[in-house]
């Protein structure tokens, strides 16, 4: 994310919230980002996946928008209403335009969260190279009184098993090591651990630390030499 970014998300924080919850804020990015910045990271085998759905509760429904236009107006004015609309605006347009999907779980046909995807490349530069099978699973993200209901490992659970109707590589997803609660919920879905690692972005190319534990040989094995520097067109993910 980039400085004038982040300025422009605090400031649309500090207009939401007040002073003293924004001075908590920044304190608590910056403990994660000196401290706790690994991130865990899964794969899914999709051509292991058995089936191309999944039965949901009668009151889930989950729906695939592959641009701005097949978005409700409703719907796109509280996703976009999380933080700044302007640049949540701006990045949905650039992910329609690199061919994302934006998958959206209802609850009686109430937006309850969503969740984005990407074939054969990322947004922002990550943390090896995908495959023109493979997909990348990002930025999840459960509005609040739908919490605790178990919908965020639903949702991608049947995104994996649309996926595998039409990728027969691998999907990958992260997640960050503080963010407990969401390596809980991916580890309810098809996905499997990889390994953790660290990424800095310097001019265009991304240098990559993986944890040292038994994962790494693991992710070596899975998706090749992970270590390299990697260039990416995009560099510009951040959250809607």
């Amino acid at each position: 994310m980039g400085f004038s970014t982040s300025i422009s998300r605090f400031a649309d924080y500090h207009r939401r919230n007040g002073f003293r919850a924004t001075i908590h804020r920044i304190g608590l990015a910056a403990r994660r980002s000196l401290f706790s910045s690994r991130s865990v990271l899964f794969y899914c085998d999709l051509s292991a996946l058995t089936s191309s759905t999944t039965h949901l509760p009668s009151s889930l429904k989950v729906e695939r928008k592959r641009n701005a236009a097949e978005i409700r107006p409703q719907d796109l004015q509280e996703i976009t209403s999380l933080w700044n609309p302007t640049l949540a605006q701006r990045n949905i347009k650039e992910r329609f335009g690199l061919g994302a999907s934006l998958w959206l779980i209802r609850f009686e046909d109430h937006l309850a969260g969503y969740g984005w995807t990407l074939q054969s490349c990322t947004v922002e530069p990550h943390y090896f190279r995908l495959g023109p099978d493979d997909a990348h699973l990002f930025d999840f993200h459960v509005f609040t009184q739908y919490r605790g209901q178990g919908l965020n490992p639903l949702l991608v659970t049947q995104i994996l098993h649309n996926l595998s109707g039409e990728c027969h590589g691998r999907a990958f997803i992260e997640a960050a090591e503080w963010n407990q609660a969401q390596l809980a919920s991916l580890r309810r879905t098809p996905f499997r651990l990889l390994g953790s690692a660290r990424k800095f972005t310097l001019f265009r190319h991304t240098m990559v630390f993986w944890g040292a534990d038994d994962n790494v040989r693991q992710a070596q094995d899975t998706v090749g030499n992970l270590t390299r520097p990697v260039t990416n067109p995009r560099t510009s993910g951040e959250k809607p």
